[in-house]
């Protein structure tokens, strides 16, 4: 039986800071250094194998590691993966995380889908074996939106990006032919289906597992998730059960493939408590326990990696925290990591399960 994978999940830009010239640097404003994992990391790759997790996802910097045309430099990510393996834990590599070199011009540009596979070639070929975990795209559709909000996308975008991974995948399983490939769906309440022609319809020949992204639902009694679109996401109260609807739903919609929880996790404003009293804790073990469920009812899930290890810069802003160790970048110059109460909760889990007959609290 294949060993359940827990994981922690980030991002360059997010985490990073320091961050080279890219789509995102010319737009965000009030960026600053984030969390400083570009200098920091030896630390929270400790703090990650301190929880007992098995796999780090974090994504390789396209705009990092070629800053000009023609030159990379993945010196930084050499030690971050070497480091990654010493502790124990598997990469969760991710290519593409939203962000590309400003010089490229981006998916407007005809010759982006060769220049995207000429990186991801040194990529996969510097990283690929020991057990790496391949993601070509975060979230696609968001991605897409994403370039609509910058004044970036292309109507070739779509097209172009499907190329991308399809040669990607090839790519990875000549490299690493037992490699794990995928490109993480973000679960979209009431749209998903839609969303998913965008991209996923397109390469489900490509996938060796469905990775989803799980944050919120949409029920009769709980509408709240309409406030995502104005990114007050503290503001949208849970449903835990919707997991368990995602599975559910992946599962009948891809019956040949596995798969992954690759994000979940919860948003508090500021890193203040939640007004109604519901804990990160409360919010992981519910969640954890639906998942549960689904696999006890045959679901084939792989994994599970909560989002985020650290408080990031969430594209535009920090108010939304998500981390298991919240950093006050805009207020606390020594960027501390102060773990939150699900730190114990997950280093629990991950080691033992929930707690005995442990019921949702929502």
């Amino acid at each position: 039986m294949t060993m359940f994978l827990w994981g922690v999940a980030g991002a360059g830009y997010q985490s990073e800071g320091s961050a080279p010239d890219s789509n995102w640097s010319r737009f965000a404003t009030g960026y600053r250094d984030s969390a400083d994992f570009l200098h920091r990391y030896p630390q929270d790759i400790e703090l990650a194998a301190d929880l007992g997790v098995r796999v780090f996802r974090l994504c390789v910097e396209w705009a990092r590691v070629q800053q000009v045309p023609g030159e990379w430099d993945f010196e930084f990510y050499d030690d971050v993966v070497a480091k990654v393996r010493a502790a124990g834990m598997r990469p969760m590599i991710t290519l593409d995380h939203w962000v590309y070199p400003a010089w490229t011009g981006g998916w407007r540009n005809p010759r982006m889908t060769e220049l995207w596979l000429a990186n991801a070639d040194r990529v996969v070929k510097r990283y690929a074996g020991n057990g790496t975990i391949w993601i070509t795209f975060n979230e696609p559709t968001v991605y897409m939106a994403h370039e609509i909000r910058l004044g970036r996308f292309s109507p070739m975008m779509p097209s172009r990006m499907v190329r991308a991974h399809k040669a990607a995948y090839r790519l990875i399983h000549e490299t690493d032919p037992d490699a794990l490939v995928s490109s993480n769906v973000a679960y979209i309440p009431v749209v998903n289906r839609l969303a998913d022609f965008g991209f996923l319809d397109w390469i489900t020949g490509s996938l060796d597992f469905v990775g989803i992204d799980y944050y919120y639902d949409v029920t009769p009694d709980n509408l709240t998730a309409v406030r995502g679109a104005t990114g007050q996401l503290y503001r949208i109260d849970p449903e835990p059960k919707g997991i368990y609807r995602a599975l559910k739903h992946y599962a009948r919609r891809f019956p040949k493939l596995p798969l992954y929880v690759v994000e979940n996790g919860m948003p508090t404003d500021d890193g203040q408590p939640r007004p109604d009293g519901y804990t990160r804790t409360d919010h992981l073990r519910d969640h954890v326990y639906w998942m549960r469920q689904a696999q006890s009812e045959g679901v084939p899930v792989l994994g599970y990696n909560y989002w985020s290890l650290t408080d990031n810069f969430e594209w535009g802003t920090y108010r939304p925290r998500f981390g298991l160790y919240t950093v006050d970048v805009e207020r606390d110059p020594a960027l501390a990591r102060q773990p939150t109460d699900a730190v114990d909760a997950y280093r629990d889990i991950v080691t033992g399960g929930l707690p005995d007959g442990y019921r949702p609290k929502k």
